[in-house]
């Protein structure tokens, strides 16, 4: 699935795992990445590692907390609000492709899998 998402996304330059980051950005708004990291069940290297290409391309700016310079706050750039605003048709298309192919109950048997394991 991962790679029709890919596929999808392509044409704005986005993978999957990128796309989810900038939306969980964009709910949440400015947030620590650790808190990032936990809220995207993701070992906090390997957010930081996911955040370097979209800060290269300024979807994201990563600054000092305020109360405390050591810790690192993600903010949603504008460019990554639009970012995701060019994504959502595609990611919308792909969503649909995969329902159409898989049943909703093995849809949500394995989400129920996959929150069990995080």
């Amino acid at each position: 699935m991962t790679t029709t998402y890919d596929a999808a996304l392509r044409p704005v330059g986005l993978r999957v795992t990128q796309f989810a980051i900038l939306r969980l950005l964009q709910r949440l708004g400015p947030t620590p990445l650790t808190r990032l990291a936990a809220e995207a069940a993701l070992e906090r290297t390997t957010m930081g590692r996911n955040l370097d290409p979209l800060e290269r391309r300024g979807l994201v700016r990563i600054a000092p907390g305020a109360a405390d310079a050591r810790e690192r706050v993600v903010v949603l750039t504008e460019a990554g609000g639009e970012a995701i605003a060019a994504a959502t048709p595609y990611w919308r298309d792909a969503q649909a492709r995969i329902n159409a192919r898989v049943e909703p109950a093995a849809v949500a048997a394995l989400a129920d899998a996959l929150t069990s394991v995080s």
